[in-house]
């Protein structure tokens, strides 16, 4: 008889945001008459660039032509875009990363799931707390994870590393070791950021101890403050230790379009092992390459028109950032993020639990954030909001929280 992967089984309810979406439906059908804004799951609202859409359309019409046409991609990528993202992500930083390191993929999602495969499942991970949950999901359902304390909210097996405000929102160095150490700057959820100095830090750890780091970069792009890393290449010695994982998402609006990459330095060993082959051949086995016609898309993120109108774009989200922190903040609410990062993190007024206080928000407000909790239990007492809706509606979301 068929078997299921009982580690399925053992995971706690549903995912997040499909949790998050039941609610809005189940209100919206109840209350039709009422408008809705969404500042909670980190969906883009802006049109692709007119680069972008450019670049679409003309890979459309090569698609159209037998003398252009295009089947499957190569394996990593095609060789246009990831050489626009070595030099341009990377050489211009500073940075020592071969075109041929770079993995592209249809988004970070799917990679920071994927990613675990290629190791042993008696590896312990270290997860900061509160954490974007698909890095936890993915171990679990790997089986890497041990048993759930449902007091706790916690695995038995993952070392959780708190992010409070006491330290800023940024972890300190567990201090049980770990194998695979997944860290997220800027921040999802709390929006927070680390200098180049603590990152170095980690580097120096995860070298000392013989860990790999998985590095979320998605956000990189909403970086202003000066001594923030872009990269975790930027550190001395993050070639023999780190993992990085990059999203089109966020700075180019490719949420409906799909588009990412890896970054697996060839020196990157787990004992004897190389990893960069590992997960050359996880992705010939078990992927076929984003769309051309998405690659071209991507391609064109790195010309100077696309440089520019992206920039504009990142600097239009940062601005309903900055509504939404000044808004809260001169409402009395306590708030951090929204200046390296899309992400409003505040504090639940009242002693609200999280998802009391999504509850209460939908229920008088009609505006939709997303549960710290569902972050990991260091999020309790805690709220996220987005800046990515358009600017007239976070102005109204806030003016109807500031009234509440």
């Amino acid at each position: 008889m068929v078997k299921v992967n009982d580690n399925y089984l053992k995971l706690p309810g549903s995912y997040l945001f499909s949790t998050i979406g039941k609610k809005v439906a189940a209100f919206s059908a109840a209350n039709p008459d009422k408008k809705i804004i969404r500042l909670g799951i980190g969906d883009v609202t802006q049109p692709l660039a007119p680069a972008i859409i450019d670049a679409l359309h003309s890979a459309v019409d090569e698609m159209a032509d037998a003398a252009t046409f295009k089947g499957y991609a190569p394996d990593l990528g095609y060789e246009f875009l990831r050489s626009a993202i070595a030099k341009n992500d990377y050489a211009d930083r500073g940075c020592d990363i071969a075109a041929d390191e770079i993995f592209v993929s249809d988004g970070a999602k799917c990679d920071s799931s994927n990613i675990q495969e290629i190791f042993s499942l008696d590896n312990k991970i270290a997860v900061c707390d509160p954490v974007y949950p698909v890095y936890v999901d993915s171990n679990v359902m790997a089986g890497r994870t041990g048993t759930w304390d449902p007091a706790t909210e916690t695995w038995s097996d993952v070392i959780y590393m708190q992010c409070t405000a006491e330290n800023n929102f940024a972890p300190e160095l567990p201090k049980e070791t770990p194998d695979l150490i997944y860290l997220c700057f800027p921040n999802n959820p709390t929006g927070s950021t680390i200098t180049k100095d603590q990152l170095q830090v980690w580097v120096d750890y995860a070298n000392r101890v013989g860990a790999v780091i998985i590095y979320d970069a998605a956000y990189e792009a909403y970086i202003s403050e000066e001594n923030v890393p872009h990269t975790i290449y930027e550190c001395d010695g993050a070639r023999t230790c780190a993992i990085e994982l990059r999203s089109f998402s966020k700075n180019a609006g490719f949420t409906g379009v799909r588009l990412g990459f890896t970054v697996v330095p060839k020196e990157l060993k787990a004992g004897d092992t190389y990893l960069h082959g590992l997960w050359a051949r996880r992705h010939g086995t078990k992927y076929n390459g984003a769309p051309y016609i998405v690659q071209k898309a991507g391609e064109a993120v790195y010309s100077p028109e696309g440089k520019a109108q992206l920039k504009e774009q990142v600097a239009y989200y940062m601005k309903n950032a900055a509504v939404i922190y000044e808004g809260l903040k001169s409402a009395g609410y306590t708030v951090s993020g929204g200046v390296n990062a899309p992400y409003i993190w505040l504090k639940t007024p009242d002693g609200m639990s999280s998802w009391e206080f999504f509850d209460y928000l939908l229920e008088k407000g009609n505006v939709v954030g997303t549960p710290g909790s569902g972050f990991g239990p260091s999020g309790e007492g805690y709220f996220r909001l987005t800046a990515f809706g358009s600017y007239e509606n976070t102005v109204e979301a806030i003016e109807r929280m500031k009234k509440l």
